[in-house]
């Protein structure tokens, strides 16, 4: 898993969100947080007691989880595709 740079940010933007720079989109910020999870998770996987890391990470997965309640209760046949395609267990 790579760190998330300026470019992987606006390719995910691009994939979920329409347009590279359209970042506000719901999608492609429950995208950019499940790539900056999967990263974190790796890091918290090879130092266990980096506790600032796993602090990030519980607010990360919060946000997440909202934007997704969000996205659900907009259009839950869009929801079901975006877990799909993201790999988020639910």
């Amino acid at each position: 898993m790579i760190k998330l740079t300026a470019e992987k940010k606006s390719e995910i933007v691009a994939e979920y969100g329409g347009d590279a720079k359209n970042t506000g989109h719901a999608e492609a910020q429950v995208a950019i947080f499940t790539h900056r999870i999967k990263h974190l998770t790796e890091h918290l996987k090879k130092n266990k007691k980096d506790f600032s890391t796993e602090l990030t990470l519980v607010k990360l997965v919060g946000k997440r989880r909202s934007l997704l309640k969000y996205i659900a209760a907009k259009d839950i046949v869009h929801y079901r595709e975006l877990i799909k395609q993201l790999g988020i267990r639910k």
